[in-house]
């Protein structure tokens, strides 16, 4: 791959979204220090911006939510050249507002997760800022290429695989938080670590348990809204990718560290 076609862009799907090229791209395996990636990553040109691919759940859904590796995914898109991250992922929704099928550009993170390796640097020790965890230019690109989308949210990420309780839905909504997933960290804060933007765009495909009287959330449900508003979430991506590469670079993800001495000693 010459550094003309290496991919700035890259793009990590969801659940239900296994593929994004229909034809002409090329497959990648890329071994990192922390284990395989989910799968291979794909390579392919999208209006002439070459873009990588990979299914955060593997190929055939074989990662739980707790089990994805984090690391080895966003190490794999650093070593092939992506410096921008869309991540498209399935939400619940914690309001009334936010119907199934609504597509949210959040801005804020809340991490409830409990067992997850979220760093890079176990010593000597780095200190990354996150008080804004989505890149800024990404989360422009993506609502000018969404513009039905809701402009911000906050996104709580628990630990999974099963779905909340009424009680905790009920809580998350007290704290204000409109949005509920299982993947969307360590994800962000992996990529800010090795200095890549990074921004989320979530599709609720459900109300989460605790809003509404019934059965709560079924895994079938998530996997049909999905797969119902896929097309609508290419649509969105290629416009937005669109958008970003042409952006100049951006400072949101720059770090005091060196991230170049650390990937050379990792390798």
């Amino acid at each position: 791959m010459s550094a003309a076609t290496a991919p700035r862009v890259g793009i990590i799907g969801g659940s239900g979204f296994y593929s994004f090229f229909d034809s002409g791209a090329e497959q990648v395996e890329v071994r990192t220090p922390y284990g395989d990636p989910s799968a291979a990553v794909t390579i392919g040109d999208v209006g002439g911006v070459p873009v990588a691919f990979l299914p955060r759940h593997g190929l055939s859904h074989e990662y739980a939510p707790h089990t994805v590796p984090y690391r080895a995914n966003a190490w794999a898109l650093r070593s092939v050249g992506v410096r921008q991250v869309f991540a498209p992922c399935a939400v619940g929704g914690l309001s009334p507002d936010l119907a199934p099928g609504t597509m949210v550009i959040p801005d804020q993170l809340v991490d409830r997760t409990t067992s997850r390796a979220q760093t890079f640097f176990d010593g000597p020790a780095i200190h990354v800022g996150f008080a804004d965890p989505y890149c800024p230019t990404l989360r422009r690109a993506a609502a000018t290429a969404a513009p039905d989308a809701v402009p911000d949210g906050t996104m709580v990420v628990v630990e999974g695989p099963r779905f909340s309780t009424r009680a905790e839905s009920q809580w998350y909504a007290r704290q204000g938080w409109t949005l509920v997933n299982m993947t969307g960290h360590p994800e962000a804060v992996l990529a800010r670590e090795l200095q890549m933007c990074y921004a989320a765009i979530a599709l609720v495909t459900d109300t989460d348990a605790g809003l509404v009287a019934g059965d709560g959330v079924t895994a079938s449900e998530v996997f049909a809204v999905f797969e119902r508003g896929l097309q609508h979430v290419r649509e969105v991506l290629v416009r937005a990718i669109g958008v970003a590469a042409a952006e100049p670079e951006c400072p949101c993800a720059r770090g005091e560290h060196d991230i170049s001495s650390l990937m050379e000693a990792e390798l």
